[in-house]
């Protein structure tokens, strides 16, 4: 049902997305219930259920696939978890993130235009501005695809762009137990949404969960 969970506002939005199968638990559902969509898309069609501009190339997902996300993340995304979301854009999902692992845990946004993350902060702060004053939420200006070592190793991490391959750096500041979901594949072309997990020994598996379409996952000279 993704592309149909169009809302008149963000409760009914939130609503079309568990109606529809795609939120399944309480605490995505609440994450998303408490983020207002509008705070981060400044569009007339914020509560649409596709992706929308938010300037310098870049659209924020979707919101049935930022449900898909938290879905798949939801059990490393517990009170008192590290997190790493790469290409944060206007911090929608950043935002959703920290409110799931509360003040005990950390999530780190990153983007590597700095635009986007001064208006990411700016988004935050009109209605989640205790996100950042109490250290659970920061969003940084760095280039994604090499992570943020300083906050490593994260429990789970989202990449938000298709990167040609898994970036390996991303892979290595998976902590043991973690999981990893991100968009794999060429540029203007259908992708794989990838799930990687790490278990207690270090060992990788990947999964792949879906077939999706993301802007690429590069540079700032490229993306603008």
């Amino acid at each position: 049902m993704a592309w149909r969970s169009h809302g008149k506002n963000q409760r009914d939005l939130v609503d079309q997305l568990k109606g529809h199968g795609i939120i399944k638990s309480s605490s995505v559902y609440n994450a998303m219930l408490a983020v207002d969509r509008r705070d981060f898309c400044h569009t007339r069609e914020a509560y649409r259920d596709n992706p929308q501009p938010i300037g310098s190339n870049v659209t924020i997902s979707a919101p049935h696939m930022h449900a898909h996300a938290l879905e798949t993340l939801v059990a490393h995304l517990k009170p008192g978890s590290r997190v790493l979301d790469v290409g944060s854009g206007s911090g929608y999902l950043t935002a959703c993130m920290a409110i799931m692992v509360g003040e005990a845990g950390r999530v780190v946004g990153i983007d590597h235009i700095k635009e986007l993350v001064e208006l990411s902060i700016a988004n935050t702060s009109r209605n989640h501005s205790q996100l950042m004053s109490s250290s659970t939420l920061q969003y940084v200006v760095g280039d994604g695809r090499k992570g943020y070592s300083q906050g490593a190793p994260y429990d789970c991490i989202h990449v938000g762009a298709a990167a040609p391959t898994l970036p390996q750096p991303l892979v290595d500041q998976l902590a043991t137990g973690g999981r990893l979901v991100c968009p794999v594949g060429p540029s203007g072309s259908i992708q794989d949404f990838i799930q990687l997990d790490k278990d207690e020994n270090g060992h990788i598996t990947e999964k792949k969960l879906m077939g999706v379409s993301y802007v690429p996952l590069t540079d700032k000279f490229r993306q603008v």
